[in-house]
């Protein structure tokens, strides 16, 4: 008898594609496999989703051959695979792309099986033990393992001070559900995934962990998810791909710092991890933890309504106190020393005071390079990138202008390209240009930089925080990458250069960056027996982020953000789904976002649609953008709205539409 199969392909195409299986595959092809199939003139990888007796469609073609000897994808992969497609516009096949690892996707078969998989611990490395818990972190690892004991979903959000202990009781969690022969997903966010991170969980469990980040090499990450996918691994500790790992007994998710915009995916498909947890938990009746000391407003919303269970520690381990944090009000600052300065005279102070105690600093600002533009004083021209619609960036070492969305480079110019004055001045401020200062105003001290200019080569973000850690250097100049994930106890001082960095960006979630920005690189100070200040300069002393954020009074902060997002109809009170309309013309982007957008009102009258207006950042890469704003409850029912709407709409030849659902930003 004739046997047929369904096919998702991983192309932005939503339906499935039946293919005939020749008889000598019949014993091969299984739901989960990866399969050759000819598709229009060429071949690609199709995953096969479904099998079937009859055919619905006539002159059927034949799958040429079957790449994996079992399947690299199981039932409930598919089923999440499916809901992802559902909920993030794209397509089945797509979504399953993206719950395999990328050395396998294009058909490769099991590469590295003939590779001895390497030992995660070095032997050197001393095993710990469980830490005596405190009496907050022992109440919040009894609510959880009251679900662990019930196998049943529930997702809890443990809003934990910075320096709290919520590693620990994630520990102990794990240490639980391995007791039970389950296993367990402990999701980090990039940035924070460092060796500091990863020897904690090793230490604790050895070999049974598993490492995925995007770092590793295609056969190395290949290597990691077969040894989860063989059962070699009980827990997986990872960036956000991690949620995908193929665990068959899941009996913990825990997802740390979940209010992170990095757990949100760039690209096709462009889920949120956050979620996509919530729904795998949902699948396999376990708990879900959610842990932040800043949570998301979605989260503490939800946590406040009753959907989730929160779970506070408000104290920091070992009774420390936390930071004190202090505002400088750099308009006064100015008024006093009639200049402008980069480091206010209380920070310079502390600085001074701190480093002749050997103590160490960490200096915060949110934005690399040296000048953040160049200007002509004669006739105001700004030098920009000629790509996109965002001011050029001086980088000091390589004497070039940088554009930080391209990378598009350039000679500074000695003269005004438009006036031919002599009149450029350099303005703005970068990490390149407060390292230079400090070198010049502390010239006996060591200071390194961590951005994505210092952090290109491999191995280096590593170097440059072992450096930090043994005393080698003494301040720490960086962008949000030191702001989280770091424990540093001889840490006493965090100055935070510019707070408003954050809060002028054009997005409705700017104060909530800033407000968790300015508690979490101020939870950097004082881990240790000293103690700790945070100094902090802005020129919006008064905003209720900043203020929220000097009293670590997170409910203060929310209650004031909660009341503009319910005005304006913002998450958590909606759901939003940004639809980009680009080209190469500015017109023609216009009238091709007008004509979606009208289209999209047709198709339904109810539907809150906003726009089309150009975007925060209009011009990148050469491409004109328009963003299509849709706000709704029910986001599958946004994406069906969509794919209706997009499957028939004939869009102009150079236009390009990109479909985000819960932006992270507009």
């Amino acid at each position: 008898m004739t046997k047929f199969a369904e096919i998702a392909v991983a192309l932005p195409i939503d339906k499935l594609f039946q293919y005939k299986i020749p008889e000598e595959l019949y014993n091969d092809v299984k739901i989960g496999v990866r399969v050759f199939v000819p598709f229009g003139p060429r071949t690609i990888v199709g995953y096969v989703v479904g099998l079937n007796d009859s055919a619905e469609v006539a002159n059927i073609k034949e799958i040429k051959n079957v790449i994996d000897k079992q399947p690299v994808v199981n039932d409930e992969m598919l089923s999440l695979a499916k809901w992802i497609s559902e909920n993030y516009f794209c397509s089945w096949g797509e979504a399953i792309g993206a719950t395999i690892p990328g050395g396998i996707k294009k058909g490769k078969e099991s590469i590295g099986s003939r590779i001895k998989i390497p030992e995660v611990r070095p032997e050197d490395l001393i095993m710990t033990d469980p830490h005596v818990l405190m009496e907050e972190q022992k109440w919040a690892l009894d609510e959880i393992v009251r679900s662990i004991d019930k196998n049943e979903f529930r997702t809890y959000l443990l809003h934990g001070i910075t320096a709290s202990g919520k590693t620990e009781v994630y520990l102990q969690a794990i240490d639980i559900v391995l007791q039970k022969g389950k296993q367990a997903i402990m999701l980090v966010p990039e940035i924070a995934l460092t060796p500091q991170t990863i020897e904690r969980f090793v230490s604790r469990f050895g070999h049974r962990v598993a490492v995925i980040h995007s770092h590793l090499t295609p056969a190395k990450r290949f290597l990691e998810w077969k040894k989860i996918k063989d059962g070699k691994a009980d827990i997986v500790v990872g960036a956000r791909s991690a949620i995908f790992s193929p665990m068959s007994k899941l009996g913990l998710i825990i997802i740390d710092e979940e209010h992170e915009t990095t757990y949100k995916q760039d690209d096709v498909p462009r889920y949120n991890a956050r979620d996509v947890a919530e729904e795998r938990a949902r699948m396999n009746k376990c708990p879900l933890i959610l842990g932040s000391a800043t949570p998301s407003l979605e989260s503490y919303y939800k946590a406040k309504h009753g959907d989730y269970k929160l779970i506070r520690i408000t104290k920091r381990i070992e009774d420390r106190l936390l930071p004190k944090m202090k505002i400088v009000d750099m308009r006064m600052d100015l008024a006093t020393r009639k200049k402008i300065t980069i480091f206010s005279k209380v920070l310079l102070d502390a600085m001074e005071k701190a480093l002749n105690a050997g103590k160490q600093v960490i200096i915060f600002l949110n934005r690399r390079g040296f000048s953040t533009f160049i200007n002509c004083k004669k006739c105001g021209l700004v030098i920009k990138c000629k790509r996109c619609d965002v001011t050029m960036v001086y980088h000091y070492e390589e004497k070039r202008l940088v554009c930080h969305y391209c990378n598009y480079h350039q000679a500074p110019p000695d003269i005004c390209p438009k006036c031919k004055s002599g009149y450029i001045k350099y303005f703005g401020l970068g990490t390149e240009k407060v390292e230079s200062e400090l070198s010049r105003m502390f010239p006996n001290i060591k200071i390194a930089r961590m951005d994505s200019d210092t952090t290109v080569k491999k191995g280096s973000h590593d170097r440059i925080l072992e450096k930090f850690r043994s005393g080698a250097v003494n301040v720490l100049v960086g962008t949000q990458m030191i702001a989280k994930g770091l424990d540093f106890p001889q840490v006493t001082l965090v100055g935070v250069v510019s707070a408003d960095v954050t809060l002028n960006i054009p997005d409705f979630r700017s104060s909530e960056r800033t407000f968790n920005l300015l508690t979490q690189v101020g939870g950097r100070a004082g881990r240790g027996e000293d103690g700790g200040e945070v100094i902090v300069q802005t020129y919006a002393p008064d905003h209720y982020s900043i203020l929220a954020a000097a009293k670590h009074d997170y409910d203060k902060f929310y209650n004031e953000e909660i009341i503009s997002r319910k005005e304006l109809l913002f998450p958590p009170f909606t759901n939003l789904v940004k639809v980009v309309v680009r080209a190469r013309n500015d017109d023609l982007t216009r009238q091709a976002a007008q004509a979606l957008a009208e289209a999209l009102r047709a198709k339904d009258r109810d539907a809150m649609i906003a726009g089309p207006a150009p975007a925060p950042m209009a011009r990148v890469r050469g491409y004109y953008r328009y963003n299509i704003l849709l706000k709704g409850r029910d986001k599958k029912a946004m994406c069906a709205l969509l794919k209706k709407v997009l499957s028939v709409h004939r869009k102009p030849h150079g236009v390009l539409v990109a479909v985000d659902v819960d932006p992270i930003s507009m």
